[in-house]
């Protein structure tokens, strides 16, 4: 059976946990800006910056940037992502569970021969509809490279400057030594801190695409702070001190490592105030929509990145997945409020097509899974509210009462099998409950009593830092939520990305990573040993 076939058999289901349909605006007049008043559109995304790694939750860390978003924006408290980085980019960039179209289960890692499918519909292939004439990419892609099919550009941009693929070296731009460093589809020989560049070009392109009447989509996705750890000396030695330089050891490099990563951070906080900046210069700041967050969770080598929440990335405790978050929109968005709704990555996309004046078609064999959560962001009352309440129901419209029942009522699924199907991480959270299944591929629910899985519930609403427990107290939450689980982990396609190992001995990567456009299926890079192949 085809995946295509698969998702159109699993439609009742996933109308049940999910809710798929983007109601038309009742009220265009108040909810959308005039054609002539599109706002511009700024999504940065940082790369594995743990919930304990940004100023406004942890002083030790500067982030003068980021703080400034969160007081003149929606600080988005309960925001959730995949926990890991290519997944939460191709959910991003859809609207939709990247299980539905394979894309959950682990990373593109460079040998990899896979990519975000081209029929599925992107967020800068719908703004591209709604006027949108410029769209920029600047950063980390990740989303598929051996094939030019999968290219930026193929994928509703219309620049890109950046890299394919992740860990690059930060000063050489390199994966596995071989240089990784683009504009639009040729390899650029540009030299520098990729931080630095990355921040710069889309400042640039920001100034450039201002001077236009049409409104513009720019997407920062940094590769900071993902390792390797490299930062500037000067800018390290900002975060060294006495005790780390005394270190010895294990403990020393542990030491540097942190020293670095905060500098890595500062960095990219700088970065983004050169972006803000080139914003505020363009005269066109409270008409731009500026949407930060992070791909997943900090590491787990570092202690307490994710502090005071449990696990790290490529968990799916809330460590790995809970993440900061924020948007800014002056002219719609009330300032310094608090949105503690669950939401995340899969939201971003409808929130913007209705904030650009669009809707989302619901097609029968690609559901959205995300919402917009534009009525209730832009009401200071439901923005500050934890949950939906009868009373905090009645002093919203009909929209925003729509808009936060969705929001707190669907189920919200988490995944990766990265190390393959005998060790596959599950979780979903509904109604303020969460159970999280850990072990070989679940299939049925006799497992959910065998000793082969580990089987957490937590009571999240109560117990944020997931510190009991209470599968054995609560049997029957744990089979209705283990049922959904079951459900979702059917729509994984037969076709999907691989665990992260296979194919990775022996492959060659191709000189400067280079893809032509003209050939959209040529398949590069090579085996030392064709048996090693995919």
């Amino acid at each position: 059976m085809s995946s295509h076939s698969r998702m159109r058999g699993l439609v009742t289901f996933t109308l049940l946990i999910c809710t798929v349909v983007i109601l038309p605006i009742r009220n265009a007049a108040s909810v959308h800006a005039a054609d002539n008043d599109r706002p511009n559109v700024v999504v940065i995304l940082a790369d594995d910056l743990g919930w304990n790694s940004v100023g406004y939750h942890n002083k030790q860390f500067r982030t003068p940037h980021i703080d400034q978003l969160v007081r003149e924006g929606v600080e988005l408290d309960r925001f959730y992502v995949a926990p890991m980085c290519s997944p939460t980019r191709a959910g991003l960039m859809t609207g939709r569970y990247p299980i539905r179209f394979g894309a959950a289960r682990a990373v593109i890692p460079p040998y990899r021969d896979f990519g975000l499918p081209n029929n599925e519909l992107t967020l800068p292939e719908r703004l591209a509809e709604l006027g949108y004439s410029r769209r920029g990419v600047f950063g980390k892609w990740h989303l598929g490279h051996r094939r030019s099919k999968w290219h930026p550009l193929n994928h509703g941009f219309t620049h890109f400057h950046g890299h394919f693929n992740g860990a690059i070296d930060y000063f050489e731009l390199t994966r596995d030594e071989v240089r990784d460093w683009h504009v639009d589809a040729e390899p650029s020989d540009e030299q520098g801190y990729s931080t630095h560049l990355i921040a710069a070009a889309a400042a640039q392109w920001i100034t450039d695409s201002a001077a236009s009447d049409a409104p513009y989509f720019c997407y920062v996705p940094f590769n900071a702070p993902h390792s390797p750890f490299q930062a500037p000396e000067e800018t390290v030695a900002r975060f060294t001190n006495d005790k780390t330089k005394n270190e010895q050891g294990r403990k020393r490099v542990k030491a540097k490592n942190r020293a670095t990563l905060h500098a890595m951070i500062w960095e990219m906080d700088q970065g983004i105030g050169q972006i803000l900046q080139s914003i505020a210069d363009s005269g066109e700041a409270d008409n731009t929509i500026v949407w930060f967050f992070s791909d997943n969770g900090g590491i787990g080598s570092l202690p307490r990145l994710n502090s005071p929440l449990r696990g790290s990335k490529l968990s799916v405790y809330e460590g790995g997945i809970r993440v900061p978050a924020c948007v800014r929109w002056p002219n719609r968005l009330p300032a310094g409020t608090k949105n503690q709704r669950i939401c995340g990555y899969i939201d971003v996309l409808p929130t913007i097509v209705e904030a650009a004046g669009g809707v989302v078609a619901v097609e029968n064999d690609r559901p959205i899974d995300g919402i917009s959560l534009l009525s209730g962001l832009a009401s200071e009352t439901s923005a500050t509210s934890g949950s939906t309440t009868d009373a905090a129901a009645t002093s919203l419209d009909s929209d925003q009462a729509a808009s936060s029942a969705r929001s707190n009522q669907r189920p919200w699924f988490s995944y990766h099998g990265q190390s393959g199907i005998d060790n596959e991480h599950l979780a979903v959270l509904h109604n303020g409950w969460k159970l999280k299944v850990n072990g070989p591929r679940l299939m049925s629910k006799k497992q959910l009593t065998d000793a082969n899985h580990r089987i957490e519930l937590f009571h999240l609403s109560v117990d944020p830092n997931e510190t009991t427990n209470l599968a054995d107290k609560h049997p029957s939450r744990v089979n209705q939520l283990g049922q959904m689980l079951l459900d979702y982990r059917k729509l994984q396609p037969h076709d999907a990305v691989p665990p992260y190992s296979v194919g990775r001995d022996g492959f060659i990567p191709p000189p400067q990573w280079r893809v032509d456009l003209d050939e959209p299926d040529a398949l590069i890079g090579t085996y030392a040993d064709e048996a090693n192949q995919e």
